[in-house]
């Protein structure tokens, strides 16, 4: 499937960055994310000092699921080097079908059980929290939502190469974890509800510090943004 994976394959997704595909394997479909070439000094970095977001992607996948966290099951990982460097790498899971995303919460507000599945989410990122995991891609198209029951719903992480595992995450860390999925406030305003009860604090007290990260992400996203169209206008 690596061997061949340019001229195979179904292609899901947009491969605007990094490309997958899905193969299918006996009775099973394979997920196969191909990491776009890095740069020449991250081609030097991958071979001798860091490891590739291929291997890392497949060791925290590993980590994750021995802490009893959702993501899809782990296969393998590849690296094709080369003299200068890491050339290409890959990362291969199981495919995993779900019924949404948490961007469908974001776009949709009339998303059937919308509430309910925040809420479940939010006690999902509160057991991320509780075992020292920071996972630093926590936006909304990296966390699979798959209905299991009436009412009841798993959740699976995605895009898996930035993550720190820490003994203990502190108040702030938790809350700056949330900045990146939502800017709207009755969507925060619910998260900060549920973190606040299972966190035993005082709601006001999550809802501020949750907004606080989130605008201040939102300015530096936009902010970014504006600055790239500066720069593309000049050229």
């Amino acid at each position: 499937m690596i061997e061949n994976f340019d001229t195979s394959g179904v292609l899901f997704g947009d491969g605007k960055r990094n490309k997958i595909k899905l193969f299918d394997l006996e009775d099973k479909t394979i997920n196969i994310k191909s990491f776009k070439i890095p740069n020449i000094v991250n081609q030097v970095a991958y071979k001798y000092f860091r490891k590739s977001k291929a291997r890392r992607s497949y060791e925290y996948a590993n980590k994750l699921l021995e802490n009893g966290i959702g993501t899809p099951q782990p296969i393998a990982y590849a690296e094709n080097f080369k003299l200068s460097g890491l050339e290409k790498s890959f990362y291969i899971s199981e495919h995993l079908q779900a019924e949404l995303t948490f961007r469908e919460l974001v776009q949709n507000p009339d998303y059937p059980d919308h509430e309910n599945i925040l809420r479940q989410f939010t006690k999902f990122t509160f057991d991320l929290h509780e075992k020292g995991i920071e996972f630093l891609d926590h936006s909304p198209g990296n966390t699979l939502i798959k209905k299991i029951a009436e009412g009841k719903y798993n959740f699976y992480l995605v895009d898996l190469n930035r993550m720190n595992f820490h003994d203990d995450m502190d108040f702030d860390s938790r809350m700056k974890n949330f900045n990146r999925l939502t800017p709207k406030i009755e969507m925060l305003a619910v998260m900060s509800d549920e973190y606040a009860k299972l966190y035993n604090k005082e709601y006001e007290e999550v809802f501020s510090k949750i907004c606080f990260y989130t605008n201040d992400f939102q300015f530096k996203f936009h902010r970014k943004i504006e600055q790239k169209k500066k720069l593309l206008f000049w050229r």
